[in-house]
C-alpha cells in the first residue's frame, strides 16, 4: 500500500496556525543558521516562525498607523489566500484553473465598466500593470515616446527603459499636477496621467485624456474612488483613457500581489500583448506567464462588502485624512502642504527639524517624502482602524514638547 504524505492533506494542524494569528507568542528562538539536514515538522515550525513572521512584522492595523499605501487586509482575504495556497491554481493553463479564470473574468466584468474600460486582466502589481499598458501602446499605436510628470511613479520610467522608448518628464504646477502648459507635441506619444501621486496623492488633470496617441492613467492609488458616490467625480474623464492601472492591494484592501490592468479596447490591446506556444492551450496574455488566483480574494471581498461596503471604507479613509488636516491647520507650529485630495496629508513642523520630529513620533505612524528638496511628513489614510484623535494628540505632544 502506498503511504500517504500527510504534509499535503488538510488536517487539524491548520487550526494551530489560525490560533497563532489570534495570539502571537512573544518568545523568539533563533532560526537555523543553515539548511537543516532533518526537518522539525510542521507544528514545531509554526511555533518557531510565528514570533518572527507575525511578531516582527509592521502592524498595518495599529490605531496610529497611517504610514504607507499598504492597508490591513480583511479576514475573508486570509481565508481565500489559504484556499489559493492549498490549490495552487495557475491561470497560464485553463485546465489547472477553471474557476480562478472565471473569477477573474467576473471581477473584470464588474469593475472595468466603472472606469469606462471593457476588460483586462490581473497582475502582480501596478509596476507590471503600467508596463503592460505601455507595451500595448507601443505595439498597437506605434507610440514613439512616453510622457509623464516628474511626480509619476518610478514604474513609468522603468517601463520606458524596458520598452526602449524615450522618456520625457514634465514639471508639475503649483498643485503638484503635470503642468499642461509645459507639454509639447504628444501626437506620437503615450501620455501617462497619475491619479493619486505617491508623495501627495494629487490627481493629474484628466481633461488631458485623449490628447495623445495613447493615454494611460496610473490610478494605482486613487482608482477605487470611482466606486464612491461622494468622490467618483474626482476621476471624471478617466473613461476617455485607453488604459487604466489600479493596485488592488491598496484601496481595495487586498493582499500582495494584486493589481488590475484595464483597456478601453481589450481585444485590440490583447492582440499586441499575447503570445502563444506549443505547450499552451490558449495564448498567454500580458507580461506574466504563470500567475496565481489573485482575483479570488478580490471577488470574495466584493461579494462580502458590496460596492457600498468598499465605498464606505474609502469614504471613511478620506474623512480621516480631512480630519487630520483640519487639526493640523490649527497648529501654528505646523505647515500643511495642502488639504488632502485623495487621503494623503503632507505637512512639516516649523519649530524643529522634520527628521527630529519624525523620530519622536511612534514608529509606523507616518512616513516622509521629499518635495522640492525639502523633507515633509506624509500620512496615508489606508488603515480603516486608525484613531485620528490618538494620532493628533501624539502630534500635539511632540510639537509642544510635552511628550514623556
Amino acid at each position: 500500500m502506498t503511504q500517504i504524505d500527510k504534509s499535503f492533506l488538510p488536517d487539524t494542524s491548520l487550526d494551530h496556525a489560525v490560533n497563532l494569528l489570534r495570539e502571537v507568542p512573544m518568545a523568539q528562538e533563533n532560526l537555523p543558521h543553515s539548511f537543516p539536514e532533518r526537518g522539525i515538522g510542521e507544528i514545531q515550525t509554526l511555533d518557531l516562525l510565528a514570533p518572527h513572521v507575525l511578531g516582527r512584522a509592521a502592524r498595518l492595523d495599529n490605531s496610529n498607523a497611517l504610514t504607507h499605501m499598504d492597508p490591513p487586509t480583511p479576514w475573508i482575504t486570509w481565508a481565500m489566500a489559504l484556499w489559493n495556497a492549498r490549490l495552487n491554481q495557475n491561470l497560464l493553463h485553463p485546465a489547472t484553473a477553471p474557476f480562478a479564470i472565471e473569477a477573474e473574468k467576473k471581477v473584470m466584468d464588474w469593475l472595468a465598466p466603472v472606469f469606462g474600460m471593457n476588460g483586462g486582466h490581473m497582475c502582480s502589481g501596478s509596476t507590471i500593470a503600467n508596463l503592460t499598458a505601455l507595451w500595448a501602446a507601443r505595439d498597437v499605436k506605434g507610440i514613439e515616446k512616453i510622457v509623464a510628470s516628474k511626480a509619476a511613479h518610478i514604474s513609468i520610467e522603468k517601463a520606458a527603459k524596458i520598452l526602449g522608448l524615450p522618456y520625457e518628464q514634465i514639471s508639475t504646477n503649483s498643485h503638484g499636477q503635470i503642468d499642461s502648459d509645459k507639454i509639447n507635441d504628444i501626437s506620437n506619444a503615450c501620455l501617462v496621467l497619475t491619479a493619486g501621486t505617491t508623495a501627495t496623492g494629487v490627481i493629474d488633470s484628466l481633461a488631458l485624456t485623449g490628447k495623445a496617441k495613447w493615454t494611460h492613467v496610473d490610478a494605482a492609488w486613487a482608482g477605487p474612488l470611482r466606486l464612491s458616490p461622494n468622490h467618483a467625480h474626482l476621476l471624471d474623464g478617466i473613461d476617455a483613457a485607453d488604459s487604466v492601472a489600479i493596485s488592488a492591494h491598496k484601496w481595495f484592501f487586498q493582499p500582495k500581489d494584486s493589481a488590475l490592468i484595464m483597456f478601453r479596447d481589450t481585444d485590440l490591446a490583447n492582440s499586441a500583448i499575447s503570445l502563444g506556444g506549443g505547450y499552451l492551450a490558449t495564448p498567454n496574455i500580458g507580461v506574466q506567464g504563470s500567475r496565481g488566483a489573485s482575483a479570488i480574494p478580490l471577488l470574495a471581498t466584493m461579494i462580502a462588502w458590496g460596492k457600498e461596503g468598499i465605498a464606505d471604507r474609502i469614504d471613511h479613509a478620506m474623512s480621516m485624512a480631512n480630519m487630520l488636516a483640519t487639526e493640523l491647520i490649527k497648529e501654528d507650529n505646523i505647515s500643511l502642504w495642502a488639504m488632502p485630495t485623495t487621503g494623503i496629508t503632507v505637512f512639516r513642523p516649523l519649530t524643529m527639524n522634520t527628521e527630529e520630529f519624525y523620530q519622536r513620533l511612534p514608529e509606523g505612524m507616518f512616513s516622509t517624502c521629499m518635495l522640492d528638496n525639502v523633507k515633509w511628513l506624509r500620512s496615508v489614510a489606508a488603515n480603516p482602524l486608525a484613531d485620528i484623535e490618538e494620532i493628533t494628540s501624539k502630534i500635539s505632544e511632540v510639537i509642544h514638547g510635552t511628550i514623556a
